[in-house]
């Protein structure tokens, strides 16, 4: 009577683990786990050398990351800040792309 009555617990964690796992995947517009981790390291590599550019010391640089693909907004003072921003993030390593959305002051 006992196998009876595991038999469908035992369905039920295994679905469970499945559908657990399978949102832990990427899809084409929302990254998986490990590429939301590796988005966030490549974010903060991204901040810290625009801020440690001598050029770049703005707070006003927004950086964003998805699978790779680095995204900067923000204002800056100059077309040349601009050039010098995604130049330092091209520079930094897992970053695939880069797209600018910076504007001039």
């Amino acid at each position: 009577m006992k196998t009876r009555q595991f038999f469908p617990v035992l369905m039920l964690a295994v679905a469970a683990s499945v559908v657990t796992l399978a949102g832990c995947g990427s899809t084409a517009t929302q990254s998986g786990t490990g590429q939301y981790l590796d988005d966030t390291a490549i974010t903060g590599k991204v901040k810290a050398a625009i801020f440690n550019d001598a050029s770049l010391k703005s707070a006003e640089i927004n950086v964003e990351t998805f699978k790779g693909a680095v995204q900067l907004s923000g204002f800056v003072n100059s077309q040349a800040d601009i050039q010098r921003a995604v130049a330092v993030a091209q520079g930094v390593a897992g970053v695939k792309s880069v797209k600018n959305d910076m504007r001039m002051k």
